[in-house]
């Protein structure tokens, strides 16, 4: 090859030419990225699962998961982890009850029946809604839902769980509409106009068709949104109150895990202590809860994801 050519091999991505060395290049920082978040995660779990094994040094792994009353700091002490779960649960299960429904039919309105123009207008403004900061969501259920609660029940106190399930659930519809209206509309027209063809109403083939065709995508939009109201913090902690308690009416308060971990974050505990290292167990808890149905999320995905043509 003459000197000419190499130097035009060179220019222009031949063999060894600048081109190669700038898609290695790329490729490098490419996998240095993937690689930081990896070494992130399992940094995290190594911390959560260090602090956990000293805690769980003097406290019985059996006396955590079974125990009903939630004390590590003040006597007499006590270290059952149940009702932090349990006010998790009804947070959780409280803002599905008002997230699922609302979020659902926004999609479906969404995808089915609003004009392209509406829908470019709406969306982006649901998805806002994503961006406000939890505290403000907290603040907006003292000022706000809870105000109204007392009007409607008046031995509700200014801490309960139903105002931090309706504004997690409120704070969560836009995942839910804007995940779900992504799956549906990613539906094929050609089973709308089948269906149509058949005789079938708007309605009907909303409800009956492209739910179901979607169905993967919109169960796993819930359970991501419901990963997220489980690891709330700012607005349970203002809206739910910090009293840790299994109690069956939702107008009383209750203290979810993040916000014990928020109470033992800006407290004066010790670093070492039975207090300070019950942090980490209720944070390696708290991961495994959130782990499990992001992985239950992904199966749904692959289990039940249809595929067209």
């Amino acid at each position: 090859m003459s000197q000419a050519d190499t130097t035009t091999a060179i220019t222009t991505g031949g063999p060894g030419g600048i081109d190669d060395r700038k898609n290695a290049a790329i490729r490098y920082v490419f996998f240095s990225c993937a690689f930081v978040t990896v070494l992130t995660t399992l940094g995290i779990i190594l911390v959560l699962v260090q602090g956990s094994l000293e805690f769980f040094q003097h406290v019985s792994i059996v006396e955590y998961l079974t125990g009903t009353e939630w004390s590590p700091v003040i006597r007499p002490h006590s270290y059952g982890v149940l009702p932090l779960i349990w006010g998790t649960l009804v947070v959780t299960v409280g803002s599905a009850l008002v997230a699922i429904p609302v979020g659902t039919a926004t999609a479906i309105y969404l995808s089915e029946y609003a004009s392209p123009r509406f829908r470019k207008i709406v969306k982006p403004t649901l998805e806002i809604l994503a961006g406000i900061p939890t505290i403000v969501y907290g603040f907006f259920a003292l000022s706000f839902i809870t105000p109204l609660l007392q009007q409607l029940f008046p031995r509700t106190g200014t801490f309960n769980a139903v105002a931090g399930a309706l504004v997690v659930g409120i704070m969560i519809i836009p995942m839910v509409s804007s995940l779900s209206e992504d799956a549906m509309s990613a539906v094929p027209d050609d089973l709308r106009n089948a269906a149509y063809g058949l005789g079938a109403t708007k309605f009907e083939v909303s409800t009956g068709v492209v739910v179901p065709a979607s169905l993967s995508g919109v169960i796993a939009s819930y359970i991501l949104a419901l990963s997220r109201a489980i690891g709330e913090t700012m607005a349970v902690t203002l809206a739910v109150g910090m009293h840790p308690q299994i109690s069956f009416d939702p107008l009383e308060p209750m203290q979810t895990m993040t916000a014990y971990m928020v109470q033992i974050g800006i407290s004066d505990v010790s670093i070492g202590s039975i207090g300070y290292q019950s942090l980490f167990a209720v944070g390696l808890t708290l991961f495994a809860m959130t782990l499990s149905m992001n992985l239950i999320s992904l199966w749904i995905k692959s289990r039940y994801r249809e595929e067209y043509q």
